[in-house]
């Protein structure tokens, strides 16, 4: 009779997957901006980032500052933002976090969610800011709705991202007969 087989994929897929599904889901989360969707003003959350802050919020090992830059540049591409923007705000908001992480021996959910609605409110004014700064002129008001929807997606976002998160270091178990 042979031994039950595991189910657990091979360790390098392990590897794989630990490492792609936060980048391919925070650009997932960008590229939501190409629905078809008809809007006057930025109502819908900017996701891309919703989900970096997130992922930085969740695993703070996993990605440094730098990160922001790539992601950034991409969510710019996706989202048809001024070049240059995502990449300034995103990097600007794990920075922001690096700092907070340093000077909090520990934080709780509501820190955590305090600490992202202060990076999105800062990210979305800023990008509103370089939108008006380059010819996309607009009152300010326009951008609170986008704010405030964002600030109350992020505990579903972080949801998200915290069972993304346990399906990617699932390492399988051994299957029980049938």
């Amino acid at each position: 009779m042979a031994p039950p087989r595991s189910s657990a994929p091979p360790t390098r897929a392990i590897e794989t997957r630990a490492k792609l599904v936060p980048v391919v889901s925070t650009l997932a989360g960008s590229a939501i901006a190409l629905l078809p969707t008809v809007a006057l003003s930025p109502a819908w959350p900017p996701f891309g980032l919703l989900m970096l802050l997130a992922w930085r919020l969740l695993r703070p090992e996993l990605w440094p500052a730098w990160v922001g830059l790539p992601l950034g540049l991409a969510d710019d591409l996706l989202t048809g933002q001024t070049l240059g923007t995502g990449m300034v705000t995103w990097t600007a908001c794990l920075m922001l976090a690096d700092m907070v992480e340093v000077r909090l021996l520990w934080r709780d959910y509501w820190q955590e969610w305090l600490l992202a609605a202060t990076a999105i409110a800062l990210a979305i004014l800023c990008a509103w800011a370089i939108a008006c700064w380059t010819g996309g002129a607009a009152p300010v008001r326009l951008v609170i709705p986008q704010i405030v929807a964002s600030v109350l997606c992020f505990p579903i976002i972080g949801r998200l991202c915290a069972i993304l998160d346990r399906w990617r270091l699932a390492t399988g178990k051994i299957r029980a007969s049938d």
